[in-house]
């Protein structure tokens, strides 16, 4: 019989305190390099109710996990999150729960910032690619810049700490490197830049032209300003620096230039109940049919999970350097959660 209450420990004895969950592949923007313009969502009876979702993730708490990420697709969609976010808000009063926080697009933040502080976020992601108006109505196809700049004021005004995630595309956002770079330095926001990753078919576009290598990017960052590495770690893959100048924080997640993998400390949960033991592998486990098969005992879900660790692999195995996408999976980012 397993000690219940013996934390999560993978087979190369990293702890996994983090879990990242997907509460829908739906989102009111389709970019570029996550989604098709006319993508199959789910049907509504494959996706985990809200009820399911606190009970996967308070079993997730219960057993070690300290951080949750809520993602999407666009999160804030998902109708009546708000709940959940307000249920989740217990683990964090009763102190199991280090820290409860989202990624976003931030098309919904004006209507939802306030709330989400009241419910114990203080931290956000923002996905923001580019500051054209123009621009950011052709990568989301769908969005609309000013109604996301509205979104971070009402943040900022709640008190929510921005982290703004721009993805690096060659001959997209170069030009707006330091334009970038400024705007968050003005509005106190840190800024990750992320490398582009093969995910799922996106149709037309072709993700080897999109790839802007994030050295190229750093040495670009250095013309202008005085980069300070700094040793720091947020339980994510970002690497930082800090620019002398402004005092700002810079992130860089490459997963193509550079394997994150040997701290990696989290696992994805996905919409559906899927349990992801890493973003750039397929194996996954199904964690909806214990959840569902025995709806008042966790021990069946416990167990489930702590096979699903048990499986870890060490790392992926993302690679462009041969002009091919090797180790892409089929799956969308939308699917998995950002």
């Amino acid at each position: 019989m397993t000690d219940q209450t013996a934390p999560l420990i993978d087979p190369f004895q990293r702890a996994i305190s983090y879990l990242r969950v997907s509460v829908t592949d739906r989102c009111d923007f389709r970019c570029v390099y996550c989604m098709s313009e006319n993508m199959t969502f789910l049907p509504k009876k494959e996706l985990l109710t809200l009820e399911e979702l606190d009970r996967m993730c308070s079993t997730f708490v219960r057993m070690g996990v300290e951080k949750l990420r809520i993602t999407g697709g666009e999160p804030l969609v998902r109708r009546e999150i708000l709940t959940f976010f307000q249920n989740m808000s217990r683990h964090l009063d009763s102190g199991a729960l280090k820290e409860l926080t989202l990624t976003t697009n931030g098309s919904q933040l004006e209507k939802f910032a306030q709330p989400l502080f009241d419910a114990g976020v203080r931290r956000i992601n923002v996905s923001l690619d580019t500051l054209d108006e123009k621009k950011f109505a052709d990568i989301t196809r769908w969005g609309r810049l000013p109604q996301v700049m509205r979104g971070i004021d009402a943040a900022q005004k709640a008190g929510l700490r921005i982290k703004i995630n721009a993805v690096a595309l060659k001959g997209f956002n170069e030009d707006e490197l330091f334009t970038m770079a400024e705007w968050c330095a003005a509005r106190d926001m840190d800024l990750t830049f992320i490398e582009v990753m093969p995910m799922g078919d996106i149709g037309n576009e072709n993700r080897l032209g999109q790839y802007w290598k994030l050295s190229d990017l750093r040495e670009t960052l250095a013309e202008q300003y005085t980069l300070v590495d700094l040793a720091e770690r947020t339980g994510g893959p970002a690497r930082y620096v800090r620019l002398e100048e402004t005092g700002q924080k810079i992130g860089f997640i490459t997963p193509l230039t550079h394997n994150f993998c040997e701290s990696c400390n989290r696992v994805r949960l996905t919409c559906t109940g899927e349990l992801y033991m890493c973003l750039g592998q397929e194996d996954m486990a199904d964690l909806r049919a214990p959840l569902r098969d025995f709806p008042t005992d966790d021990r069946a879900l416990e167990n489930a999970i702590r096979a699903a660790i048990a499986l870890k692999p060490k790392g992926h195995d993302f690679d462009y350097s041969r002009q091919t996408v090797e180790g892409q999976v089929s799956r969308h980012m939308s699917h998995t959660g950002g």
